[in-house]
């Protein structure tokens, strides 16, 4: 049906346009419902050229007839939005931002990907982030009494346009793993250590994602907004060190720690082996 759909139009896009005037996409498994209009709104473009150069035909398509790209699903989204109107704000915390500029790049967008660039995101409404570097390069421009005060004046003037940052800076991360392990009839040499199916994140969206990054797999919970909170969060690995070290590199210390535990036999046999399940959760605080 989308196949079908696709080639003949829902409906005329006008003029001598091949596609129709709304284009199902296909974005690394995330699939986008647009206009054709908005995927042409920057000339010269890749997506302008793609789908006002070329045939349907000449497309790459996934099984149900979608227009297929082989890129980031969940960035997409943002390359959507500065296509509706040409600009883009982002949310208050917003760890992948070279990440977006590498796709603003490879779509051809080069307005976007200078807006995204380090030095010239400060000055337009894409982030209002002063980084490190251009703090430090203020100062030693101001010398070292006048780039005090002119550290101090970006503090201030950076928590007057941040009012939540003051809140990001404490907060509460809850670890959660499911693990197991099996004893057999001989303990000492049968016993098969800790397994760890998936390693859960609660906690404020904006604090995990300050943590973890991109090793925090969100397509369960994509879209919530930074100050909300969210229990659906995993990790794309398996380590529990491997988050403890993460947590601790950003100053968070462990509170508090649950756990329970169940036995049960791999048959009805009492003399095979016992297979140990437990759930545990590791409290995490940052003052």
């Amino acid at each position: 049906m989308a196949l079908a759909d696709t080639e003949r139009g829902v409906s005329s896009c006008g003029g001598d346009s091949p596609f129709s005037e709304i284009i199902e996409l296909n974005v690394g498994g995330q699939v986008y419902v647009t206009r054709h209009k908005t995927l042409i709104a920057v000339p010269d473009s890749l997506l302008w050229t793609m789908f006002s150069k070329k045939s349907p035909k000449e497309l790459a398509r996934d099984s149900k007839g979608r227009f297929f790209l082989d890129r980031d699903g969940f960035l997409f989204r943002y390359i959507l939005d500065y296509l509706r109107d040409l600009n883009l704000v982002l949310p208050d915390y917003f760890p992948e931002k070279s990440r977006l500029q590498r796709e603003a790049d490879f779509f051809q967008l080069r307005d976007l990907a200078k807006r995204l660039s380090p030095r010239v995101s400060k000055d337009n409404s894409i982030s209002e982030e002063i980084s490190q570097s251009d703090t430090e390069e203020g100062a030693q421009q101001c010398g070292s009494s006048g780039g005090m005060e002119t550290l101090r004046a970006m503090s201030v003037s950076g928590a007057m346009r941040s009012p939540s940052l003051d809140s990001r800076k404490s907060g509460y991360i809850t670890i959660g793993y499911r693990g197991s392990y099996t004893i057999g009839r001989d303990i000492q040499t049968d016993a098969k250590f800790r397994r760890v199916a998936r390693i859960t994140v609660c906690g404020k969206t904006s604090l995990a994602k300050e943590v973890f990054g991109d090793t925090l797999n969100e397509s369960r919970d994509p879209d919530r907004p930074p100050e909300r909170y969210t229990s659906r969060y995993y990790l794309k690995y398996n380590f529990l060190e491997q988050a403890f070290d993460k947590l601790t590199e950003v100053g968070f210390h462990m509170v508090a720690c649950s756990s329970t535990g169940t036995c049960a036999y791999t048959s009805n046999d009492p003399n095979e082996d016992k297979i140990w399940t437990s759930y545990t959760e590791y409290v995490f605080c940052r003052d």
